[in-house]
């Protein structure tokens, strides 16, 4: 007999003792209590249904904290006739798991079902991870897993295989406002009995300062409830209690790379609106300025390349300039740089001709060197030819000579295509001249 409270709460642990924190006391107990998700758990809805029917397969809710994905696994539990147990992605041991799939399996032999829970799935390794899924593809246990983190590059393949994937998606300030009314009228669970009141205007500000995540919203106004000297909860208090709002940014998961990526698109789009506040929730989030440094500088090749040369050296100007200054004031000039990149005009032109040339190198035949490119530094490799036929481009009064640089098999072939924007256009009006020549 599998004993979960060794490794979790036990299913009927349901307390309403106020001396637990008021975002535990309010967590919904059934789907009618659950508040959003209205995707995945309206009614008619697969999921909602499946729990329903206790019908539910093996599953991993991935979304931001604070949404409802333990909540739900709980709910999920109470509907079951399952056994039900629940792991820590940070307490519990590779032994542990083992104990509890073996007690698993033999519960399966009996015509039992178990209900496997994992709290953070993604700080499980891969070893710990694997230990799982024999009894998944067995059918021994159903798992639900949890996470914050991308699964895709958190939960190893041959699982996630086996496992349908609900992404939960946060909380709106509707939902958020709606639980905080709930818990201020609640007596038995929330803080009814304290009668604090609050304005919507208040309870729009905690929503809007939790940032989706009723977890974070229900603390706020827990504290705020107990620090209030009379009935009335109101915006100054709310403002010394939060202080300054908690992003949720992340500098090696997802939110990481969402957010460069935005960056990196408002610029490409010419938005300097977007482009500073993307920026704005990187700097706050306390992302490495060299990292951001880093990609502006790639922005200013790949995205504006010869429409403006002068991107290149303002940003890695930038970068020296937060060398010099550090935080905060080193600040100003990588906005700097990201704003003078949004303005510019845009070209991927060389980014493409290089990808072009790169794949030709790759492909086709290594041909030999045209013999007109090589040195000769020796009297018997001029003997042989080398240099032979080179023209030297500063001879000429324009400056440009007609000679093939490419080898034979790629004679003729184009890679670079200038666009007309910026600078780039009186580029693409030299090329074309000097194309029309050598066509001749």
């Amino acid at each position: 007999m599998i004993e979960p409270d060794l490794f979790g709460e036990p299913r009927a642990a349901e307390s309403n003792d106020l001396s637990r924190p008021l975002a535990e006391r309010m967590r919904p107990r059934s789907l009618d209590e659950y508040v959003g998700q209205e995707h995945l758990l309206a009614s008619g809805k697969a999921l909602r249904t499946q729990i329903e029917r206790d019908q539910v397969g093996s599953m991993i809710f991935w979304g931001p904290p604070g949404v409802g994905k333990t909540t739900l696994a709980r709910i999920i539990a109470k509907h079951t006739r399952a056994e039900f147990v629940q792991f820590s992605g940070v307490l519990s041991s590779i032994k542990a798991v083992k104990e509890v799939m073996a007690g698993a399996e033999k519960m399966h032999r009996a015509g039992k079902r178990t209900l496997v829970f994992i709290d953070e799935i993604h700080r499980f390794n891969k070893a710990q991870q694997d230990a799982f899924l024999p009894y998944v593809e067995r059918g021994d246990i159903t798992l639900i897993g949890a996470t914050t983190e991308n699964p895709s590059f958190e939960v190893i393949s041959a699982l996630l295989s086996r496992t349908k994937v609900y992404v939960l998606k946060e909380l709106t300030l509707e939902h958020l406002q709606g639980l905080l009314r709930r818990a201020l009228a609640d007596e038995e669970r929330g803080i009814g009995e304290l009668g604090k009141t609050a304005s919507d205007a208040v309870l729009e500000q905690i929503a809007i300062f939790a940032n989706g995540d009723a977890r974070a919203a229900l603390q706020t106004l827990e504290t705020a409830a107990l620090s209030a000297e009379t009935d009335e909860i109101d915006a100054q208090l709310i403002a010394d209690v939060l202080q300054r709002r908690t992003l949720r940014y992340d500098r090696a998961g997802e939110e990481h790379y969402n957010t460069i990526s935005a960056l990196h698109k408002s610029i490409r789009s010419s938005d300097p609106d977007a482009t500073l506040y993307w920026l704005s929730r990187m700097l706050e989030g306390g992302e490495d300025r060299l990292y951001i440094g880093r990609r502006l500088v790639r922005i200013a090749s790949e995205d504006i390349g010869l429409a403006d040369p002068r991107a290149l050296e303002q940003t890695l100007a930038a970068v020296e300039a937060f060398r010099l200054l550090g935080e905060p004031e080193g600040d100003l000039a990588l906005a700097q740089a990201a704003l003078y990149l949004a303005m510019s005009p845009k070209s991927d032109a060389a980014y493409r001709a290089l990808g072009n040339a790169q794949k030709d190198a790759q492909e086709t035949a290594e041909e030999a060197i045209p013999m007109n490119l090589r040195n000769a530094p020796t009297g018997l490799m001029k003997e042989l030819g080398y240099g032979k036929g080179y023209q030297h481009a500063h001879e000429n009064e324009d400056r440009y000579v007609e000679m093939e640089c490419l080898p034979p098999g790629l004679k003729g072939q184009r890679y670079y295509y200038p666009t007309d924007h910026g600078i780039e256009k009186r580029i693409a009006e030299r090329l074309e001249e000097w194309l029309k020549r050598r066509h001749k």
